[in-house]
């Protein structure tokens, strides 16, 4: 009876204690003190704009519409609004441990025609009736169930800030998508614009040469020229044509025209002079804000509660059992039967200890890999963005430079045509400088879009753009949801973790 008695004890005192390690959130001592200083030298601190919405730096209403517009049609954003849904169903899966496991009802009619044989043979026809519910409840003494609620919450918010990484990404490709068209189109304007001025020295020469006033050297310099520039200007229109339909397919739409393009004809070929980064914060906050890093945390804090659900197979396991039964015949003079049966279960796997254990031992090691994952892709969130800043200040740099050569480009061309006009020079001077003018434009619009990049990669790396304003679903799939599946209230906006804050959930999120 005290063996009996001490193990009461054991269960009741475990019923206040949850097997396993609690969640212990992730600290790089590092971040603490990290700083860049690529990053201090293109960026300043300022309360807005909001580095959730980091493309209003560039002050282009079209990317901002277009922004808006690949929140809610992007595929993979969509996808990654119906995964939340998931993890938040799995979620009341893990919340059903909280009833009755086992919940079994039965019932049964049957007809019973019997005829037996001699000389008293009698024949019997009667219909038997049967009812009863079973119901297994396993006490979570050792939180078995709670660390699986745990668990199911951390994966749930793990979904969500998955889904605010694929936003972090999408917004960073459309913006890149973007800028590559206009950079495109700007590019074209310039070989155009050289195009024209090339033709004209072409024709010059054509005339002197047919003329007799020149050879045919110049004559050919110049058409190798003009030709040449004239065929980069397909291979432009074919980069525009090819951005646009990127940008078409990120807003999930077929290949065809982009109707926002057409209305915004002063927006054609302009790219943003931004010389720095507008943050909000310090860099190493910041990168720990970063979604990807958020949905680490999570997938660490769901590993750490799957140790306890494993290692809760280690104890006995008490269920109560309970069964109604109802029976009842149509033969005349019977009674109806009614059978009440109660009591607990105890179950234990003693010999399934090696099993268990190394179970265990499974858990607690992928969670030593998520630690590792989760410290991994902080090293790399900030060498992306130094790496990123770092870029943007040489693109910077160099713009300078490039600018200066341009305008020096210019009027060494200004001066070549001044000089041959007079006849104080050839024609080659004049073909040189045409060359150094076209190289020099189409230098700095290259650098200046890699610049414009440089920025947003800076931004993406910083985790800037996770933040929208858009439901898990949209209209359409909401309603061809509903209609195939009862759904109850699961579709509807469900509560998401503030920013910043990741913890061992011990209330889990109601479905």
């Amino acid at each position: 009876m005290r063996r009996l008695a001490g193990v009461a004890v054991a269960l009741l005192l475990g019923g206040c204690a949850r097997v396993g390690p609690d969640f212990q959130p992730q600290h790089e001592a590092w971040t603490a003190d990290w700083r860049s200083g690529a990053i201090d030298q293109v960026s300043t601190q300022q309360p807005l704009p909001d580095l959730r919405q980091w493309w209003q730096v560039f002050d282009d209403p079209v990317l901002t519409g277009l922004m808006a517009q690949v929140e809610a049609d992007n595929p993979d954003a969509r996808v990654a609004g119906l995964r939340v849904l998931e993890a938040r169903a799995q979620l009341g899966i893990a919340l059903a441990g909280r009833y009755p496991q086992m919940q079994q009802a039965s019932a049964s009619a049957m007809y019973v025609n019997s005829r037996q044989s001699g000389a008293t043979a009698q024949s019997s026809r009667l219909w038997e009736y049967s009812a009863g519910i079973d119901i297994g409840w396993e006490l979570d003494f050792w939180g078995r169930f709670a660390r699986a609620i745990e668990s199911a919450d951390a994966a749930y918010f793990g979904a969500q800030a998955s889904r605010e990484a694929v936003l972090v990404l999408l917004h960073a490709q459309l913006a890149s998508t973007y800028y590559a068209l206009r950079t495109a189109e700007a590019r074209l304007r310039i070989a155009r614009e050289n195009a024209r001025l090339q033709q004209r020295s072409f024709e010059i020469t054509e005339r002197l040469f047919k003329g007799g006033e020149s050879d045919e050297l110049d004559f050919q310099q110049a058409r190798t020229q003009y030709l040449g520039t004239l065929s980069s200007v397909p291979e432009l229109e074919n980069q525009i044509w090819q951005a646009r339909n990127a940008l078409v397919v990120l807003l999930g739409r077929p290949p065809g025209p982009l109707p926002e393009l057409a209305g915004a004809a002063d927006r054609e070929g302009v790219l943003p002079l931004i010389d720095h980064a507008v943050l909000q914060d310090v860099p190493a906050a910041l990168l720990l804000r970063r979604p990807d890093i958020r949905a680490a945390e999570w997938s660490v804090a769901a590993q750490s509660a799957q140790i306890g659900v494993a290692k809760a197979d280690l104890y006995p396991s008490v269920t109560l059992m309970g069964s109604i039964g109802w029976s009842a015949t149509s033969l005349p003079g019977t009674q109806n039967g009614l059978l009440l049966v109660g009591g607990p279960s105890v179950r234990w796997n003693i010999f399934d200890y090696g099993r268990i254990v190394n179970n265990v031992r499974v858990q607690d090691a992928r969670l030593q890999q998520r630690i590792v994952d989760y410290q991994a892709a902080v090293r790399q969130a900030a060498r992306e963005a130094d790496d990123a800043a770092s870029g943007l200040a040489r693109a910077l740099e160099r713009e300078r430079i490039l600018g200066e050569a341009a305008q020096s480009a210019q009027r060494s061309l200004s001066l070549a045509n001044t000089v041959f006009r007079e006849g104080y020079s050839d024609f080659q001077r004049v073909l040189d400088a045409q060359r150094a003018l076209f190289a020099q434009q189409d230098a700095y619009l290259v650098n200046r879009s890699n610049a414009v990049n440089y920025l947003i990669a800076l931004y993406k790396a910083l985790g800037g753009g996770w933040d929208t304003t858009a439901p898990l679903l949209d209209a359409a799939t909401r309603t061809q949801m509903q209609q195939r599946t009862n759904w109850g209230g699961l579709l509807d906006e469900a509560p998401r973790m503030p920013v910043g804050q990741v913890r061992s959930p011990q209330g889990s999120v109601q479905p």
